[in-house]
């Protein structure tokens, strides 16, 4: 069996011959586990991950971008949609945004052009070539949206100016919401009308942090589910699968993920709340799940924590298909390669069918 097919039998609810594995790694956790004698080969090599390949497009304001400012201690740059970051180099921390081009419905009117489709947004030459190969690995094709809704705008006009403007001008903020949508569906098109045929389609919109969504369940339905729904109804009604990363604590909006048409939901972040066993429970045989597994428990020197972890949540997730094995975000560099070594082990075990 492929992974193709196995991860559209497992999105379809159904069982294949063992649930599909993939994961995600801090660079860090790459650079500690070579040294701990991990060989020089891919991941998804050694470990028998199931691949994803992805078609990704620019969705941005494509302004002409670069580097203001460098010194011994920071990099000051501009990205392609306008907005003016400071880096630290010295250390890792989120970037310092010090400017945005869009930051209200004035300078939005003034730049809303810019999200026009043109052809420069998609490298086709390149998707053909990935279209071919993944049809001839076997391997599972995502359009790679990347941002969504919120996520992509709190980055572009700052979280705070929409976070005001979701109270203050809503129209605007549906409007960003619904420009973006409409900018994937004609980049779907175009890549349709070249021949290239998706399986799937992958998306981003972390809609909370650790203690709850960032705003509330009203909010959500009456500003972002309309687009949402307005993509998800599109792909779906083309056989497109659509996965939606979104971390936190996002609970209380999982019931309308499934109205808006969602497939599948990642990564189920543990620390924030998110039950991989009551959310198969309550949403199981509507929505598929990637994720769940504490990497909280998979650090633990106690080799029965993430024997139980793994055991009780795989033996339940798994029944009827729909689930795929991840970590509950991305693998830190506290978990050593031996530890991640049992990881799989228990996954390759409890998570067999046949």
């Amino acid at each position: 069996m492929t992974s193709k097919e196995r991860i559209i039998l497992t999105l379809e609810h159904k069982e294949a011959d063992r649930i599909p594995m993939m994961d995600n790694f801090w660079s860090t956790t790459i650079q500690r586990w070579r040294q701990e004698g991990f060989p020089e080969e891919s991941l998804s090599g050694y470990f028998g991950f199931d691949g994803m390949a992805s078609i990704g497009v620019d969705i941005s304001f494509q302004v002409p971008g670069g580097v203001i400012e460098e010194t011994d201690d920071y990099v000051i740059s501009k990205s392609s949609w306008g907005v003016v970051s400071k880096n630290m180099k010295r250390t890792t921390s989120a970037p310092q945004h010090i400017d945005f081009l869009v930051k209200d419905r004035k300078s939005w009117e003034e730049n809303k052009w810019r999200l026009a489709y043109n052809e420069s947004r998609v490298n086709f030459d390149q998707a053909l070539t990935t279209f071919k190969n993944a049809q001839e690995s076997g391997i599972f094709l995502n359009y790679g949206g990347g941002g969504l809704g919120f996520d992509i705008w709190q980055n572009v006009v700052g979280v705070t100016n929409i976070l005001v403007g979701m109270k203050d001008d809503p129209e605007w903020v549906k409007e960003l919401y619904m420009t973006n949508v409409d900018l994937h569906i004609t980049l779907v098109e175009e890549l349709m009308a070249k021949g290239i045929e998706f399986d799937g389609a992958y998306f981003t919109d972390d809609l909370g942090y650790v203690n709850g969504p960032f705003f509330s369940p009203a909010m959500y339905r009456e500003q972002l589910f309309p687009a949402h729904k307005k993509l998800c109804d599109f792909l779906n009604s083309r056989g497109i699968k659509v996965i939606l990363h979104s971390c936190g604590g996002i609970r209380p909006l999982v019931p309308m993920f499934v109205l808006a048409g969602f497939n599948c939901l990642e990564p189920l972040e543990v620390k924030a709340g998110m039950n991989l066993i009551e959310l198969k429970k309550h949403f199981g045989e509507k929505l598929a799940f990637m994720g769940g597994i504490d990497v909280r428990a998979m650090a633990n020197p106690n080799p029965n924590v993430i024997l139980e972890e793994i055991r009780n949540k795989i033996t339940i997730a798994k029944q009827g298909g729909g689930y795929i094995f991840h970590s509950d975000h991305s693998v830190p560099d506290d978990v050593s390669f031996q530890q991640y070594q049992r990881v799989m082990e228990l996954v390759r075990e409890y998570g067999r069918y046949h």
